[in-house]
C-alpha cells in the first residue's frame, strides 16, 4: 500500500463525491440524519480497510437496499429499534464470513443462487415503486398527504429523472458517475426558483455540530424483519469484488479473501448501526471512478473516509441536505428503484436459469407474488410479510424443492 500524500488525499475527496448523492439519498428517504450516514460510512470505510489489511481499494456506504425496511422500521418501532434490526443484519454477514472461512468461497453460491436472490432484489425495487411516484407527485411516501401542488411537483420531478438519465447515458468520464448527484442539483435549483425550498433550517444550523447519533435499542421483531433482506446485498458484495478485483488486476476473493471482505462489510454495517447510521456496502459507483482514473492505491479510501467523517460534523451540511424538497428525491427514485428491480431480472437472466422449469417458475413466482401482493403470516405478536417474507420463500423452497432432472433421466 502506498504512503498518504497530498495526491492520494486529492483524489480521496473525488471519491467522496463520486459517492455522495447516493450516500446521502438514503437517509434522507429514511428518517435518519444524513450527517450520520456520512460519519458512518467513514467509519465503516476505515474499519473495512483494517479487517481487509488496507488491500482493497473499495469505499462503503448507504445500501439501497434497505430503504424499505428502514422507512417500515422507522416508522412502526422508531430509530433506535430499527437499529437493532441493522446491527443483526452485520451479523449476518459476519456469519457468512465464517461460513465461508469453513466451507470456501463456493458455499454462498450454493445456499444464494441467482434463483432465489435475483426475485428478492426485484421485490426489493417494485416495493419501492409507489414511494418514488408518491414523491414524485408531490406527496409523502406513502400518498396519504400532498406536500407541494402537483404540477409544481412535476415541474421539479421530472427535469430531475431526465438530467439523472442523461449523464447516466451520455456523461463522459468523471460526469458518468455522479448522475445522482447531478439529478439533485439541478431538481434542487429548479425547486429554488419555484419557491419551493425554505432555508430557515440552513440559516439557523450552526456550522459545527455533532451528528444526531442514535443508540440501537434491542427489538425482536425488527431484527426478524430485517435480517433476511441482508441476503440481496451480502450477494452483491460479491459481485463487486469481483468487479473491483477485474479493474484492479488482482483477485481479491483470494486475497484478502471473501471471508475478510464479507467480515469487514458485516462489521460496518454494525458498527454504523451502533450509531444511529444506515447500513454500509460497497459502492460501484466509485468502483467505477477507480477504473476511471486507474487510482488502485486502498489509501485514497481512507482519505475518502476521513472527509466524510470531518464533513459530518458539519452543521450546515445536514441543514443544507434536509432542505430538498421531496419531489426532487421522487423522481430520481421513479429510475433508481426500477432500476434495483432491472437488477434483479439481469441476475436470473446472466443466470440462465430456464424460468419455465416448473421448480424455478414456482420459486420466482411465489416469491414476486408473497412479496409484492400483500402476503403475510403472523407469529404471535410478530408478523412476516413484505421484502422479508419474499426473502424467505425464495430460501426455504429453494432448499425444499427437488432439482429438474433432464427427461431422459
Amino acid at each position: 500500500m502506498q504512503t498518504f500524500s497530498v495526491r492520494t488525499a486529492l483524489i480521496g475527496a473525488q471519491m467522496l463525491f463520486v459517492a455522495f448523492g447516493a450516500l446521502v439519498l438514503v437517509p434522507i428517504l429514511t428518517g435518519l440524519d444524513p450527517n450520520v450516514a456520512l460519519f458512518t460510512a467513514g467509519i465503516g470505510t476505515l474499519l473495512f480497510q483494517v479487517i481487509t489489511k488496507g488491500s482493497v481499494p473499495i469505499f462503503l456506504a448507504s445500501s439501497f437496499a434497505f430503504i424499505p425496511a428502514i422507512s417500515h422500521g422507522v416508522a412502526t418501532w422508531g430509530i433506535a429499534a430499527t437499529m437493532s434490526g441493522l446491527m443483526a443484519a452485520g451479523v449476518f454477514y459476519m456469519l457468512l464470513s465464517g461460513l465461508v472461512a469453513l466451507r470456501g468461497n463456493n458455499i454462498i453460491h450454493r445456499i444464494l443462487p441467482p434463483i432465489v436472490v435475483g426475485p428478492v432484489i426485484m421485490v426489493i425495487g417494485l416495493n419501492l415503486a409507489p414511494v418514488a411516484v408518491h414523491m414524485a407527485l408531490g406527496q409523502t411516501g406513502d400518498g396519504a398527504a400532498e406536500l407541494f401542488p402537483m404540477d409544481k411537483a412535476l415541474m421539479v420531478s421530472m427535469p430531475a429523472l431526465i438530467v439523472t438519465i442523461l449523464v447516466s447515458i451520455l456523461g463522459k468520464g468523471l460526469m458518468r458517475l455522479v448522475p445522482i448527484l447531478s439529478g439533485l442539483i439541478v431538481g434542487y435549483v429548479i425547486a429554488m426558483i419555484l419557491g419551493m425550498v425554505s432555508f430557515d433550517g440552513l440559516a439557523a444550523a450552526p456550522w459545527v455540530a455533532i451528528p444526531n447519533f442514535t443508540a440501537p435499542e434491542f427489538h425482536w421483531e425488527a431484527i426478524l424483519f430485517i435480517v433476511p433482506i441482508a441476503i440481496a446485498p451480502a450477494v452483491e458484495h460479491i459481485g463487486d469484488m469481483v468487479a473491483i478485483s477485474n479493474v484492479a488486476g488482482k483477485d481479491f476473493l483470494k486475497k484478502p479473501g471473501l471471508k475478510r471482505t464479507l467480515l469487514g462489510d458485516g462489521v460496518a454495517t454494525s458498527a454504523a448501526a451502533l450509531f444511529g447510521g444506515p447500513p454500509n456496502t460497497t459502492y460501484s459507483e466509485v468502483t467505477g471512478a477507480v477504473a476511471l482514473t486507474r487510482a488502485f492505491n486502498p489509501v485514497i479510501m481512507i482519505w475518502a473516509a476521513v472527509f466524510a467523517i470531518l464533513l459530518s460534523f458539519c452543521g450546515k451540511s445536514g441543514a443544507l441536505l434536509s432542505s430538498i424538497p421531496t419531489p426532487v428525491m421522487g423522481g430520481i427514485m421513479t429510475l433508481l428503484f426500477g432500476a434495483i428491480a432491472a437488477i434483479g431480472l439481469n441476475t436470473l437472466v446472466k443466470a440462465g436459469d430456464d424460468i419455465s422449469l416448473p421448480r424455478n417458475m414456482t420459486i420466482v413466482s411465489l416469491t414476486l407474488v408473497f412479496g409484492l401482493g400483500g402476503m403475510f403470516f403472523e407469529f404471535g405478536s410478530f408478523t412476516l410479510r413484505g421484502i422479508a417474507l419474499a426473502a424467505m420463500t425464495a430460501i426455504v423452497l429453494n432448499l425444499i424443492l427437488p432439482q429438474h432432472k433432464p427427461a431422459d433421466e
